[in-house]
Formats: structure tokens, C-alpha cells, sequence
């Protein structure tokens, strides 16, 4: 793509050819900024959902149309403008240290725009059928193996932010989060392929095809599991977020015995309403066992005045050993957060047993669980039908986090009760409806009354567990292993057109 060669030619002509090359590499800039903002719109802490599906299409459309190099370029750029606002989420707001941050943020661009070299690759080598494939099922394998060798669980994925197109989420029963980020790049890659040079007709005709057949039985499933009714009963659930100071609030201290006074009256109020069960945010209090009784009695007393459960976040302390707890009163049953965030939670100990509230289908979760869809399969697996969850969030990611645990429970087929400070209280049911949901914050005591609707017998994900993301992995191999070409024959088929920019 150097000018060089022409340097010596008339200078109308040295002029033209500067003019191409200026041309071509504005059209592959301006490409990968709209992306970039694309991505940055629809990938992040409050995104649009439509413009995920736009998002790759500018760089993956110019891919067959430009060099190898610049396709790669592009894509990782594109992917690194687009999720660079989440830098100083990373190391800021959560706290992870700058090498992890990079390492992701960097990491990913990498491996983004690798797949459109391998998308652009196999075009230029007539292989439109494996191209329109491997990018989504490229990235779907890259999310899975962030989520299983990762410290964040399923937190790095594009699909939360389809949470609220209803009929499209339902595909997550069948796949879990991987269909739908399948789903999401599937469309723009389709696209880009029925637009590419020296693609057929015939082969144009059977990629939109497939496509919308694919989309056409994604909508219908959705619209199946939507009007499904409920056989698991409805529970009436409460989520409060009371007043309180920035810091946890140690129980036998004057803010700790007013915090009690306010949920008490929080608890009459809502039971009154018709909870069957309250839910209090993540660390709200901090105890020991000798200070312990001063925070369960009122509680425990309020549950069984009104014949109701009633769930208690709070740092524990016990022999020495702190852990993250949602307690249930009057039971006094305790859950230990098994997911502790790197950093910010290193002075506690996870957790490794399994809780339900005594007598329901209610399992306890604690905030992080609920990242990992392995834990919501487990407990449904164990006859969960509702996820009883206290949550502390970070102001900012309040709506991307909370829709995370509606995902999980589009996933396992379970209704989720999620009270997060600093966060969104919100209650969903296992088709991601959301029939109660508030911001709350430290200054205000905010509250929640909703109805779930719950589901017995769980999903196909809930059972065989991530098979799409495995299917993924080997739709990548193939087409890498299809990159080599057969022996005697060169890299690209006889007769095929070098794309634009290929030529030095």
C-alpha cells in the first residue's frame, strides 16, 4: 500500500495514486471509529441494544476489501475504543489492579481483531459459509474461557446487553449467554458476508437463508417460552435498601441500632403488604457473635410476627473468620458468599456450602454469585425455583449488574429477588420480566414490592450446562484448521481476486 514505487512518475499521476491511498486508509479510519462508538454505545455499562448488532458490521463489511494487516488493525481497534470506558471502571470503582485491567481490555482487542483477520481470511479464500460462523463462534469461545479460567465470571459478555428484548433473551433456556452473544454478532457478520466481493449468488442466497431461518426460530422460541404459564405458584417479595453510612455499620453502634429500627419498620410495612419474604442489600451490617443477637432478635421477631422469611446481609465474624452472609430469619440459616471479589473482598473467606431458605425452593446468593451461571445451574439443580440474592453494587454499573442476575435467571429457569445498595433493587421472574425495580442509594431507604412468578423443572441449560459454548470451540477449530491450504495448492483458489490493498 506504499506510495514509494510511484515517486518517480509524473507528478499528476504521484498525485492521483496519493489520493487513493489517502482515500482508502480515510475509509478504513472513519470505519473503525464508527465502530468504535458503535461498540462503545452498545457494549457498556447502560447499553443500547440495537447498536450492538451494528457495531462490528463498518470494519467487517471493508475486511475482504482491504490488506490483511489493516483488517486486523482495524478490529482491534475498533473493539479497544469501544470498551476503553471500562479502564477506569476497572481499576477505579472496582479496584483491580492496572495489569489485570490492561490484560482484559487489551487481551480482547487482540483476539477481536483476529477473528475479523480470520473472518476477512476466509472469504478471500471462498469459504463464506465457515466466514459468516467463526467470528461469532470465535468470540463466544474467547467469553466461555474468560468466564471458566477468569476471576470475573461471566461479567465480560456482550449478550446483558440484549437483557430487555424479551424474546430474543428466552434462547439463553437452550444456550445460556453464549447463543445470544452468537446471535448478536451473527447478524452483522451474515450481512458482511452477503456483501462481499466474489462471493456467489447461490452462496448469498444460502447465507441470508440460514440467517434468517436462525433468527426467525430464535423470535419463535422466545414468543413460546413468553406465554408459557407459570406452575410454580407466585411469591410476594420485599427489597429494601435503608438509609445508611458509607461504611458497614457495626451492630451494637448508634447507626447500627437505628439501621435495625428502619428495617424492622420496613419489614412490618411490606409483610403488611403481603411479603412473603424481605430482602436487605449485601454488608449492611457487620457483627460478631457476641454482637450478632442484636441484629437477629429484632429481625428473627419481626419474621415470626408475621409469619414471613426475612434475608439479612452483613460481614460475619466467627472464631476469628469473616465471611460475606445472607442470613435468614427466623431460621437463623447462614450462606457464605462463594464468589469474593479480587482485592476488594481479600480480607474474607468464600464460602462452600449450599443454602435454602428452610421449607421453600428459595436458595441463598450473595451480590458476585450471581456472575456465575455455573452456581444459579447448581441450585436450580437442587430445586431452586427463586434466588434469593443480597447485593452491593457501585453506583454506575447498577443497571448492567443487576441484569445479570435477571440473565441467570432466564438461564436455569428460576425467578430472582436482588437487593442491591448503591445498586437496583430488582425482582424478575425466569423469563427476565422485571415486576419490580428501584436505584437506590446510601442517602434514602428505598423498597420494592413485587410478585414472581415461579417455574418448576428448570431448562435445557440448566441441565446439560454450556454445550453451546463447546460447540462454539469446535466451529472455531474447523475453521482454523480449514485456513491450511490443501497439499499443491496455494493459499488462495486459482483465478481468485487479491483484495484492494494486497498489491504493494
Amino acid at each position: 500500500m506504499s506510495v514509494e514505487p510511484h515517486a518517480t512518475t509524473i507528478g499528476g499521476v504521484f498525485i492521483a495514486d496519493a489520493g487513493v491511498f489517502m482515500n482508502r486508509y480515510l475509509t478504513i479510519g472513519a470505519a473503525t471509529v464508527l465502530s468504535a462508538v458503535l461498540w462503545h454505545l452498545g457494549g457498556g455499562l447502560h447499553p443500547l441494544p440495537a447498536l450492538a448488532f451494528l457495531a462490528p458490521l463498518p470494519v467487517l463489511y471493508l475486511a475482504p476489501r482491504i490488506s490483511a494487516r489493516a483488517a486486523f488493525l482495524a478490529g482491534t481497534l475498533s473493539w479497544l475504543g469501544g470498551v476503553a470506558q471500562f479502564y477506569p471502571y476497572l481499576t477505579g470503582t472496582v479496584e483491580q489492579p492496572f495489569v489485570a485491567a490492561v490484560a482484559l481490555l487489551g487481551g480482547t482487542a487482540v483476539a477481536y481483531g483476529a477473528l475479523v483477520l480470520l473472518t476477512r481470511t476466509l472469504l478471500v479464500r471462498g469459504r463464506p459459509g465457515l466466514a459468516v460462523l467463526a467470528f461469532p463462534a470465535g468470540w463466544v469461545t474467547l467469553e466461555y474461557l474468560i468466564s471458566v479460567l477468569g476471576p470475573y465470571g461471566a461479567w465480560w459478555s456482550i449478550a446483558y446487553a440484549q437483557t430487555d428484548v424479551l424474546p430474543l433473551i428466552q434462547s439463553a433456556a437452550l444456550t445460556g449467554p453464549w447463543g445470544i452473544t452468537f446471535l448478536i454478532l451473527l447478524a452483522p457478520t451474515a450481512l458482511a458476508v452477503f456483501t462481499a466481493p466474489n462471493v456467489t449468488r447461490a452462496q448469498r442466497l444460502r447465507v441470508s437463508g440460514c440467517t434468517v431461518a436462525v433468527f426467525v426460530a430464535v423470535l419463535g422460541f422466545g414468543v413460546f417460552q413468553l406465554n408459557r404459564p407459570a406452575d410454580g405458584g407466585v411469591v410476594r417479595v420485599g427489597l429494601v435498601a435503608v438509609a445508611q453510612p458509607p461504611e458497614y455499620v457495626p451492630v451494637d453502634t448508634a447507626d447500627g441500632r437505628e439501621m435495625i429500627d428502619r428495617a424492622v419498620a420496613e419489614i412490618d410495612r411490606l409483610a403488611d403488604a403481603g411479603a412473603k419474604v424481605v430482602v436487605f442489600p449485601e454488608k449492611a451490617w457487620r457483627a460478631d457473635e457476641s454482637t450478632l443477637p442484636l441484629l437477629s432478635g429484632p429481625l428473627a421477631d419481626a419474621a415470626r410476627r408475621h409469619g414471613i422469611d426475612v434475608i439479612a446481609g452483613l460481614v460475619l465474624t466467627r472464631q476469628g473468620v469473616s465471611v460475606n452472609a445472607a442470613v435468614d430469619y427466623p431460621s437463623g440459616v447462614v450462606y457464605a458468599k462463594h464468589y469474593l471479589i479480587p482485592g476488594l473482598e481479600d480480607e474474607l473467606r468464600a464460602g462452600t456450602e449450599w443454602q435454602s431458605v428452610p421449607g421453600t425452593s428459595w436458595a441463598l446468593a450473595v451480590c458476585f454469585d450471581l456472575d456465575r451461571p455455573g452456581l444459579v445451574r447448581a441450585n436450580q439443580r437442587r430445586g431452586a425455583t427463586l434466588m434469593l440474592a443480597p447485593a452491593l453494587d457501585f453506583d454506575v454499573d447498577h443497571w448492567l449488574h443487576s441484569r445479570m442476575a435477571v440473565m441467570r435467571g432466564v438461564e436455569s429457569g428460576v425467578g430472582v429477588a436482588r437487593a442491591a445498595q448503591r445498586g437496583e433493587l430488582v425482582a424478575s421472574d425466569s423469563n427476565g420480566r422485571v415486576s419490580g425495580s428501584a436505584a437506590t442509594d446510601l442517602g434514602d431507604t428505598r423498597t420494592v414490592l413485587a410478585d414472581i412468578p415461579l417455574r418448576t423443572g428448570g431448562t435445557v441449560y440448566a441441565r446439560i450446562g454450556d454445550w453451546f459454548a463447546w460447540l462454539c470451540a469446535l466451529t472455531l477449530a474447523i475453521a482454523l484448521l480449514r485456513l491450511y491450504p490443501r497439499s499443491g495448492r496455494s493459499g488462495l483458489p486459482t483465478g481468485e481476486l487479491e483484495p484492494v490493498g494486497e498489491r504493494q
